[in-house]
């Protein structure tokens, strides 16, 4: 066991006994037992120590803190997926007094492993977060070469003894929402701005094309790739490009709201086009146009993860088995362009007047089949999953049979698009 960790337990321990004296009629302490955990013969032993000590000691006793670093591969004012993780650490910033925060934005992806020796050398970070499936391969890298430090991956999946995975997924609000743009759709020609192919954008993107062809089986998804994270120009030159292709229904993965705004513009010029939001609340930048989206709740997340990092609970030991893996149920992913309305009322009526029949639930409109959906995904059985066969790809191959549903580890590498996908994923 480490000796940082050793010490931390040691002054927990002190903190205890402070708390403790501090409940007595007279609040005075002259002595102090502090526990310590010593190696011993290669072996751990429990050691009790007496401190003579003063009440003005005790009081002015430093109590273990925590420094927790983030490495963000876009800037903080993206008002998207960065943007959404700064909350997060913002918000575990104000909840604990023990706990120093730091970040590096826009960092290239080849250039992590820099900033990962940085933050380790320099800085003294205790917990590392890097926040993009890009940094991978130089965080299990840093995990090797830093084993006294722990490191945890957002929406990767290699492990470490001190390298745990975390993910705040939007697979099933994905499906929701494409149950919504299947209602809503005019020409039946759906459009998708992607950033990256990497399975998590492959994953949401099918699991829109899902919902909407729930709704509307012979609607179709058409994608344009931006191979950027953060490119407005680009997104809205992708998002004109799918309108002049007789488009009328936008979701998309890229780091600003240009494609809500763009959706807006399209309204106020009297062409509908309906956008679905992306991890930040986008609602207002496109009132007549965004009908919902996807929201995150990092902050809970962080709240957890660090909360027993701090205790002990997590160490430089046992993180190969950490995957966060956080949805719908958990509450790290949130239905909504705003985050206390689900869904936009202006569309609700639309909604209403649309219905499909379920083997289940019988004849449903939409609306009240996203909440019904949400309702089964939140169940402890999980009554429903988007993907749940059978499924087929865009080829007409069988990917998952009836009956069954994509394992995590099938969803964590799918790199493949459903069939009604007309787009391509890059190779």
């Amino acid at each position: 066991m480490s000796s940082k960790r050793l010490w931390r337990i040691a002054a927990l321990s002190l903190i205890l006994v402070m708390l403790i004296a501090a409940c007595a009629p007279e609040p005075v302490v002259e002595t102090v037992v502090v526990t310590e955990i010593v190696e011993v013969a290669g072996e751990e032993k429990i050691v009790e120590k007496v401190i003579t000590t003063t009440p003005e000691a005790v009081k002015d006793a430093a109590a273990p803190t925590m420094k927790a670093c983030y490495i963000y591969v876009g800037p903080i004012g993206d008002y998207g997926w960065t943007h959404a993780h700064n909350v997060g650490r913002l918000y575990v910033e104000s909840q604990f007094d023990w706990l120093e925060t730091a970040y590096a934005e826009s960092v290239p992806e080849a250039d992590a492993d820099r900033f990962l020796d940085r933050f380790v050398m320099e800085e003294g970070c205790d917990v590392i977060f890097t926040t993009s499936f890009g940094f991978m391969d130089a965080t299990i890298t840093a995990a090797e070469k830093y084993p006294d430090t722990l490191f945890f991956h957002c929406s990767g999946f290699m492990r470490a003894p001190n390298l745990g995975n975390y993910m705040a997924d939007f697979y099933q609000l994905y499906y929701l929402n494409g149950l919504m743009a299947g209602a809503l759709s005019k020409t039946g020609k759906i459009g998708y701005v992607g950033a990256h192919p990497i399975p998590e954008v492959v994953r949401h993107i099918n699991a829109f094309t899902l919902g909407v062809q729930e709704v509307n089986p012979d609607a179709t998804m058409d994608v344009r790739w931006l191979m950027a994270w953060y490119d407005p120009a680009a997104a809205r030159e992708a998002s004109e490009a799918l309108i002049a292709d007789g488009v009328d229904t936008l979701a998309f993965t890229e780091d600003s709201p240009v494609v809500v705004e763009v959706g807006q513009e399209y309204m106020e010029k009297g062409q509908p086009i309906y956008t679905f939001s992306h991890y930040s609340p986008m609602g207002d930048f496109g009132p007549d146009s965004a009908v919902s989206g996807q929201l995150v709740d990092w902050g809970i997340i962080y709240e957890d993860i660090l909360m027993k990092a701090y205790l002990g609970v997590y160490n430089n030991t046992n993180l190969q088995d950490v995957d966060y893996w956080w949805l719908i149920r958990e509450g790290g992913a949130v239905l909504g362009a705003r985050f206390d309305e689900l869904i936009n009322p202006a569309f609700e009526e639309d909604l209403k007047a649309v219905t499909v029949t379920d083997p289940f639930l019988g004849e449903i409109n939409v609306y009240d089949l996203v909440f019904k959906r949400i309702e089964q995904m939140t169940d402890p059985a999980m009554l429903f999953d988007p993907f749940s066969g059978p499924i087929y790809d865009q080829d007409g191959t069988l990917r998952i049979e009836a009956g069954q549903r994509a394992t995590y580890f099938e969803l964590l590498s799918i790199d493949w698009f459903v069939e009604g996908n007309i787009g391509s994923i890059p190779r």
